[in-house]
């Protein structure tokens, strides 16, 4: 029988550390805002909305433009994370199981995970994690980390 079990660390990020951290989180802000402004507008016109593969093509476009080449600092993956929360939303909503999903507001739960456990490393021996574009973050260690990063 398989155990999950979740367990969580304080990380403690140098300055720079901090500043990408707020990037990549106003970057998936900026990406689930888009997004739901696009399919906000579809859906007030009738059509049919996006999909997921559709918003990534976007996300694309949008990484490659010049007017916001300033996401392509941030990490792919927790930029499609987003786009995967907002389908979830929207899925919930058209089940009948949440409201419509609203736009992220600056400051307030600003987040961004990273969904790919292959990407994190994780060295207890020094108490430090390694996340893709932000390098090697030291952690509060709080004892042993039993089994592997899932």
């Amino acid at each position: 029988m398989q155990r999950l079990q979740a367990v969580k660390y304080e990380l403690m990020p140098n300055g720079e550390q901090q500043r990408k951290m707020r990037r990549f989180a106003g970057a998936c802000r900026f990406v689930f805002n888009q997004a739901l402004a696009l399919q906000k507008e579809r859906y007030g016109q009738g059509e049919n909305k996006p999909g997921y593969a559709g918003l990534c093509k976007l996300l694309t476009a949008w990484r490659n433009s010049t007017d916001t080449a300033w996401l392509a600092d941030a990490p792919v993956h927790p930029l499609q994370q987003t786009l995967k929360d907002l389908e979830r939303a929207y899925t919930n909503f058209f089940a009948r199981r949440a409201d419509f999903p609203r736009f992220k507001k600056k400051g307030q739960r600003d987040s961004f995970r990273y969904p790919d456990p292959k990407q994190i490393q994780l060295d207890p021996a020094n108490s430090r994690l390694f996340l893709p574009k932000l390098g090697w973050l030291r952690y509060r260690n709080r004892g042993d980390v039993l089994g592997e990063v899932a």
